[in-house]
C-alpha cells in the first residue's frame, strides 16, 4: 500500500510520509472492525478467514464508508470492494450476456430489472440478494443516475460501497452488475459549454469505472434536434456526441474488462420512439465510432421511449396515474437492436405501473427496465410522521420555487421529495431497526414480485455461461482522490 500512495504523493513533500502513516492508521482502525474476519496481507491484499463472521461484521464497514468521518470513508470503500472480491462478489460487465442474447443464444423471454436504490442503498440491496437468491437469478443490475448522484449525495464509489457490502452480507458470490444510468448531457449547460459539458460526463465515467461500474448508459438524446427537416440530421448530434464518449470509455476501460455500454434515441418522456430513428442513430453511431476507435466494441442495449415518464404522474389527490406502455414498440424496436447485434430494447421509468403490467416487458421482449421510484415511495411511505413533517418543512423551504402554482400538496411533495434524500441521509440511515425493518420487508416483497413478473428467475445458470468475473483491484491510492464538488442536476433525467 506505501508504494501507491508514494506514487500519488510527491516524497519530497515533507508532508508525504504523514500521509502514508495516517492512511496506514485509519486502515487498520476500519478494519478492526471487522475483528478475525479476515487479514490485512501488507496492508493492501485482504484474505478472508471466516466468511460467516464477515457477514455479521460488514454493516459497520459500510457505515464508515457513508457516514464515518471524511478521511475514513474513502479507505472504508476501498476495503468493502477487497472484502467483496475475497469473498468471489465481483463487479461485473454484463456486454457479453447481453450480445449472446442479441445472436440468439439466451432465451427473450425475460426482461433484466435495473435497480436504482437511491436511499439507504446498502439495506435495500440486501433485500434485493434475498429476493433474487431465492429464485436463483443473477441477470439484475444495480445503477444510479447522474441525477441521482447529485441529489442522494452518494458519488461511485459510495454507492458501489453499499450493493457489495449488500452482496456480502447476504452471502452472494458471483458477478455483480453496478451501472451509470443516464449519464446524461445537460442540454443546457452544453449551450454554453459543450466541451466543458462533456468533460464532466468522461470525468464521471473514469470515476465510475474505478468505483467497479463496468456498465455505462450514455445519453446524449437531450441532444436531438426536432428542428431538423431529416431524421438522420435530428439524431446527428446524439449519435456523434454518444460515439466519442464511447470510444472515451474503451480507451479508458481496464484491462480485460468490456463495459457494457447503453446508448438513447429519445428522451423519456417524449413522444415514442421509432425504427427510422433507431435506424439513423445506430447507422451514425456505428460510423462515428468506426472514425473515433476503429474495431472497438459497440453497443449492447439502445434505450427507447414507449410512453412512460420518470417517476409517474401525480394526480392531485397524491396518486400515480395510469400509464399505457406501447409494447408493441418495444417488441418490434428490441427485435431491430438485434439486426445491429445489441441484445434488445431498453424501458425507462417504469417502477410505478401497475404490478400486472410487468410481465408485459418479458412477453415484449424487452431486455431491460429501469426501476427506481415505486422504491423510493415504499420507503416513504413507512416513515415516521415526524420525519416526513420535517422533510416536508424542509422541502418547502428549500424546494418551493420548484412548485407549480396549480400543484397540491401531496404533488408538490411526491415530485420533490427525492431531493430530501441526500439531506436526510444520517436522518435516514440511523432509522430504529423497528421502523426499518418493514421497510425492508416491503422492499423484498416487491423485488420478489419484480422478478416473478419480469421472469428472471434461473438466470443464475445463463449468467455463468456467458459472464466469467475478472477481478479488478484498484490500490488504495485510487480512492483517495479530490472531493468532488456537488452539481445542479435538476434538468437532468433519473
Amino acid at each position: 500500500m506505501e508504494i501507491g500512495l508514494a506514487n500519488k504523493y510527491n516524497l519530497e513533500d515533507k508532508n508525504a510520509m504523514e500521509v502514508i502513516m495516517s492512511t496506514t492508521a485509519a486502515l487498520e482502525k476500519i478494519a478492526r472492525l471487522l475483528g478475525d474476519s479476515i487479514q490485512l496481507q501488507d496492508r493492501s491484499k485482504v484474505i478472508v478467514r471466516d466468511p460467516k463472521q464477515l457477514r455479521q461484521k460488514i454493516e459497520p464497514v459500510v457505515r464508515a464508508a457513508v457516514l464515518g468521518e471524511e478521511s475514513d470513508r474513502s479507505i472504508a470503500c476501498w476495503l468493502v470492494r477487497e472484502c467483496a472480491l475475497a469473498s468471489g462478489v465481483i463487479p461485473s460487465s454484463i456486454h457479453d450476456f447481453y450480445l449472446a442474447r442479441g445472436r440468439g443464444e439466451i432465451r427473450d423471454d425475460f426482461t433484466v430489472p435495473a435497480i436504482n436504490l437511491r436511499a439507504i442503498p446498502f439495506y435495500a440491496a440486501k433485500a434485493v440478494f434475498r429476493a433474487c437468491q431465492q429464485v436463483e437469478a443473477k441477470a439484475l443490475i444495480f445503477e444510479i443516475a447522474r441525477s441521482e448522484i447529485g441529489y442522494s449525495a452518494q458519488r461511485p464509489s459510495e454507492y458501489a460501497t453499499c450493493i457489495l457490502g449488500g452482496a456480502i452480507a447476504e452471502g452472494y458470490q458471483g458477478p455483480v452488475f453496478i451501472q451509470g444510468d443516464h449519464y446524461q448531457v445537460s442540454a443546457k449547460k452544453y449551450a454554453v459549454d459543450p466541451e466543458g459539458e462533456l468533460g464532466t460526463i468522461r470525468n464521471l465515467a473514469l470515476e465510475s469505472m474505478k468505483a467497479g461500474f463496468f456498465n455505462i448508459d450514455i445519453d446524449t438524446s437531450t441532444l436531438v434536434d426536432l428542428s431538423q427537416s431529416t431524421i438522420p440530421a435530428q439524431q446527428e448530434t446524439n449519435y456523434s456526441l454518444s460515439a466519442e464518449l464511447a470510444a472515451f470509455i474503451r480507451a479508458h476501460e481496464p484491462e480485460r474488462i468490456t463495459i457494457s455500454l447503453g446508448g438513447e434515441i429519445g428522451e423519456v418522456g417524449g413522444r415514442n420512439s421509432t425504427e427510422p430513428e433507431l435506424r439513423a442513430y445506430m447507422d451514425g453511431f456505428i460510423d462515428t465510432l468506426g472514425r473515433n476507435a476503429a474495431n472497438a466494441p459497440g453497443l449492447s442495449k439502445i434505450s427507447i421511449q414507449t410512453g412512460t415518464s420518470h417517476g409517474g404522474v401525480v394526480l392531485p389527490d397524491g396518486s400515480i396515474a395510469q400509464v399505457k406502455v406501447d409494447f408493441q414498440t418495444l417488441k418490434e424496436l428490441s427485435a431491430v437492436a438485434k439486426e445491429y447485434g445489441m441484445g434488445g430494447a431498453v424501458q425507462h421509468g417504469a417502477s410505478t405501473l401497475p404490478e400486472e403490467a410487468f410481465s408485459r416487458f418479458a412477453e415484449s421482449n424487452a431486455l431491460e427496465v429501469h426501476l427506481a421510484t415505486g422504491f423510493q415511495n415504499i420507503m416513504y411511505d413507512r416513515l415516521p410522521q415526524d420525519l416526513l413533517d420535517t422533510i416536508h418543512a424542509y422541502l418547502r423551504e428549500n424546494h418551493g420555487n420548484e412548485r407549480k402554482p396549480e400543484q397540491t400538496d401531496e404533488q408538490f411533495y411526491y415530485n420533490t421529495r427525492k431531493r430530501a434524500i441526500g439531506p436526510f441521509k444520517d436522518e435516514l440511515w440511523n432509522l430504529s431497526h423497528d421502523v426499518r425493518e418493514p421497510i425492508e420487508d416491503a422492499w423484498e416483497n416487491q423485488f420478489t414480485l419484480l422478478f416473478d413478473r419480469l421472469n428472471i428467475a434461473g438466470t443464475k445458470a445463463e449468467i455463468e455461461e456467458f459472464i466469467q468475473p475478472v477481478a479488478i483491484h484498484e490500490p488504495l491510492s485510487s480512492y483517495l482522490g479530490e472531493t468532488v464538488e456537488e452539481e445542479d442536476t435538476r434538468d437532468l433525467a433519473d
